[in-house]
């Protein structure tokens, strides 16, 4: 039987590169938000579509740990660890830019651009969108909902694809085991399970036993 393996490291990278894509993918829906239309923004408060975009991340990433094919119970925490990090840094990420760019004061009366996206600014507005952001962490549970919306489903998906991919495992190897058990000898049903000892041809050289009175 050839040895499975248990796709703990690819799952590992396949996992970390689909959150950095969802955590930058969040960001830029963070930072261009006010391209959006007006009506998709302010329906429910923002919730359903920032509950719309936690799913997403959460099916992204349970879908690149599952094409490995999973056998190890580690990776189902580590999925939900992912897609909810990926919410945060996603959120961080877009403000961060937003703050540095001077997008979020009221005066700036632009729009976000492509030229905004560097590396100088997010490392100028970093710090205030981290306090930005624990702020609503610490006072409310919208921030908290989105993270373990995207945490739990995560979660729940990669535990079933691994054990899934279990259960099919184990069926081929006990399908292996199978074929490569032998045959039973088969035996009519009133054959003896031992052949009697063949009786040696007469001789005529042979003197006969004689016969007793």
């Amino acid at each position: 039987m050839s040895h499975k393996r248990s796709g703990l490291l690819a799952g590992l990278l396949t996992g970390l590169l689909a959150a950095l894509v969802c955590a930058a993918g969040l960001g830029a829906a963070v930072l261009f938000q006010q391209s959006l239309p007006s009506a998709v923004m302010s329906f429910g408060g923002g919730l359903p579509l920032s509950l719309a975009l936690s799913l997403l991340i959460a099916v992204m990433v349970a879908l690149a740990i599952g094409v490995v094919r999973p056998r190890s119970l580690v990776l189902p925490p580590l999925a939900a660890l992912y897609a909810g990090g990926a919410v945060a840094a996603g959120q961080v990420t877009g403000k961060a830019i937003m703050s540095g760019a001077g997008l979020d004061s009221p005066s700036a009366g632009r729009v976000a651009e492509l030229g905004d996206v560097n590396l100088a600014t997010f490392n100028a507005g970093l710090p205030e969108a981290l306090s930005l952001y624990r702020a609503p962490l610490a006072e409310t549970w919208a921030a908290w909902l989105y993270i373990a919306v995207a945490a739990v489903t995560a979660l729940a998906l990669v535990t079933l694809r691994v054990l899934r991919v279990r259960r099919a495992q184990r069926a081929e190897a006990a399908a292996e085991r199978a074929e490569e058990a032998p045959e039973p000898e088969y035996r009519a049903p009133f054959e003896p399970a031992q052949q009697p000892a063949p009786k040696p041809a007469a001789d005529l050289f042979t003197p006969r036993t004689p016969s007793k009175n």
